[in-house]
């Protein structure tokens, strides 16, 4: 199948063209505006499917908005309309369509453009009015508001706010993609004209993504992490990780050290604990003789051998774990249980450890016993 991109250089186009590459089958055809009408011509009469996403958003003069947004979408349907098949075509609008805006308006003659070819020829055409869409690859101060934030904050740089109560609707670039490349296998069953919709629309505050995106920023300070594994949050973060400078990627951890090797905390989260990794010296050296009465971790030897050893507080008899990073195990301490962890290798250890809770100093539920 040959699919036609136009727009195929900008922030949808990139992330649709990574999806269609993904696909058996699919040989992509590009269209952007460094190409001739003789190209797109070429690219339409061979098209099986075209995704038609130029346009648009910032020009210098009202002009551009009508020749970029209208008129080019005219002329891609009457080129498809000369063809003897039915072409389906999916076009990117917007919920601007419906206000009385040059933008708007100029979005609004495109889909005439669709409406008519839907009825003129009965091919599948699905427009999508999109509403704010954000994700990696957009463009600061031309795509949407968070692409221009994301880039500010990831650089020091201020932001403006022109009131935080302003709500904005918002759909994430891989939803809109994945809704986009359904419609490659249903060609064949939707005829005529198709209004669509990404699901899900997020509904959100300026305040709540300025908040979000300082706490991203923050994180590698105060080491916490907000809940980013579903949802908005997901996708935000990811976006902003997306705009971060390449000489950022990396950032350092505080090291406590002491005669025995070093401590870092690595990662905290909300209501799940933290991450830490430790290193003891060569030479017997014990870390630990502790026990705790709620809080558990996990313990896991990446590098070394250690023995581990737990006592119940109430009880004579000792459980050793021996364990190196030639069997990875996790090894569970016990509420209630003293327990200590020492090197018996020849070379520094290392230990990944995972508490069900942040440290707090104020309550470290960390009492000394030795086992």
């Amino acid at each position: 199948m040959k699919v036609l991109v136009t727009g195929s250089s900008g922030f949808i186009g990139k992330n649709l063209i990574e999806r269609l590459v993904r696909i058996e089958d699919v040989e992509i055809l590009r269209f952007d505006k460094e190409n001739t009408p003789e190209e797109l011509e070429k690219s339409i009469a061979q098209s099986d499917f075209v995704f038609h996403l130029a346009g648009v958003n910032r020009p210098e003069n009202l002009e551009e908005f009508y020749a970029g947004n209208g008129n080019l979408t005219q002329q891609i349907v009457s080129m498809l309309a000369q063809r003897d098949d039915s072409v389906p075509i999916l076009m990117t609008s917007s919920i601007q369509a419906e206000r009385d805006n040059d933008y708007g308006k100029s979005k609004r003659v495109g889909e005439e453009a669709l409406e008519a070819y839907a009825a003129r020829t009965g091919a599948s055409t699905y427009i999508y009015r999109l509403p704010n869409v954000f994700g990696k690859w957009s463009r600061p101060n031309y795509n949407t508001v968070i692409a221009t934030w994301c880039h500010n904050i990831s650089r020091d740089m201020p932001v403006k706010i022109s009131d935080p109560a302003v709500e904005l609707s918002l759909v994430y670039i891989d939803n809109v993609v994945e809704a986009f490349v359904q419609h490659l296998d249903a060609r064949e069953t939707q005829q005529g004209l198709k209004m669509c919709e990404v699901s899900p629309v997020y509904y959100k505050t300026l305040g709540e993504i300025y908040e979000l995106l300082q706490q991203f920023k923050q994180s590698r300070q105060t080491l916490v992490v907000p809940r980013t594994g579903e949802g908005f949050v997901r996708a935000l973060y990811a976006t902003y990780l997306s705009f971060l400078p390449t000489d950022q990627f990396a950032y350092p951890l505080k090291a406590h050290r002491d005669d025995r090797g070093a401590f870092y905390e690595f990662i905290k989260t909300i209501d799940s604990g933290q991450v830490s990794v430790s290193t003891t010296k060569p030479g017997d050296v014990v870390r630990g003789n502790h026990y705790h009465n709620t809080k558990n971790e996990k313990f896991i030897v990446v590098k070394g051998e250690a023995l581990i050893e737990l006592r119940n507080i109430y009880s004579d008899e000792v459980i050793k774990y021996r364990v190196s990073d030639q069997k990875i195990e996790v090894v569970e301490m016990i509420p209630g249980y003293t327990h200590n962890i020492r090197n018996v290798s020849e070379e520094e250890m290392i230990l990944v450890i995972w508490a069900n809770e942040a440290y707090d100093p104020q309550n470290p539920d960390t009492n000394f016993l030795k086992v």
